[in-house]
C-alpha cells in the first residue's frame, strides 16, 4: 500500500492536535482543582475565625467542621490520580504519602478523638512556592503536635486496639502504632521537605527534574 509524504503528515498534524487537546482539558482541569481546593481550605479557615469569634472557646470547633473537613482532605486523593495518569510530572509514592499522611490524621485522629483539631492543613492548599520553606515544617510539626496530644486518649481508651485473647489470635496496640508513625517523619520529612524544594526550583527556574517512584 502507498504511504505519501502527505497522509503521513495529515497522521501527525491528528496526534499533535490530540495532544493539544489533552494539555488543554488537564490544564482547564488542575486549573478548578486548586482553585476549588483553596476555596474549601478558605471556607473552612473562616469557619474556624467565626466559631472563635462568636464563642470565644475551640469547644465544639470539631463538630462545626468536621464534615467539610473530611471532605475536601479525601477529596485530595485526586492528586494521586493526577500523577498516576501523568497529568501531573511528579513521584506518585512521594504524593501519595503527603495525602495519605493527611488523610490519616484527619479520619484516624481527629475524626476519632473530637478533643484534637488539625490546623496545620489549613495552609496547605493556598501555599506559594516561597512561603512553603517555612509552611511546610509547620504543617509536619502540627502534625506530630496534632498525634502526641492524642496518645494519653488513645492509651487510657484502647481505641482500635486488640488486647489477646480473642478470637483472631491477634495483638495490636493502636498507642504504639501511633509512636511509629511519629517516628517515621525522622527519614521520611527530609526526602518529602527536599521533593518540595526540586519542584519549587523547577516551576521557578524551568530546570527539568526527573522524578523516580523508588
Amino acid at each position: 500500500m502507498a504511504f505519501s509524504e502527505e497522509d503521513g503528515t495529515a497522521e501527525e498534524k491528528e496526534t499533535n492536535n490530540k495532544k493539544r487537546t489533552k494539555s488543554t482539558l488537564a490544564t482547564a482541569w488542575l486549573t478548578f482543582y486548586n482553585i476549588a481546593m483553596t476555596a474549601g481550605w478558605l471556607v473552612l479557615a473562616m469557619a474556624m475565625m467565626r466559631f472563635y469569634i462568636q464563642r470565644g472557646t475551640h469547644r465544639g470547633l470539631y463538630r462545626s467542621i468536621a464534615r467539610t473537613l473530611k471532605f475536601f482532605q479525601t477529596f485530595a486523593l485526586v492528586e494521586v490520580g493526577h500523577c498516576a495518569i501523568g497529568i501531573v510530572k511528579t513521584s506518585v509514592i512521594v504524593t501519595g504519602v503527603q495525602v495519605c499522611s493527611r488523610i490519616f490524621m484527619v479520619w484516624f485522629i481527629t475524626n476519632s478523638i473530637r478533643q484534637q483539631v488539625l490546623i496545620g492543613e489549613l495552609e496547605r492548599s493556598s501555599r506559594i512556592y516561597n512561603l512553603f520553606i517555612v509552611l511546610y515544617p509547620v504543617g509536619v510539626i502540627g502534625e506530630l503536635l496534632t498525634i502526641y496530644a492524642a496518645l494519653p486518649f488513645v492509651r487510657r481508651s484502647g481505641m482500635y486496639s486488640m488486647r489477646l485473647p480473642n478470637k483472631y489470635n491477634v495483638s495490636f496496640d493502636y498507642y504504639y502504632c501511633l509512636i511509629i508513625v511519629m517516628l517515621s517523619y525522622i527519614p521520611l520529612f527530609p526526602q518529602l521537605y527536599f521533593h518540595m524544594l526540586r519542584q519549587r526550583r523547577r516551576v521557578l527556574h524551568g530546570e527539568v527534574i526527573v522524578e523516580k517512584d523508588n
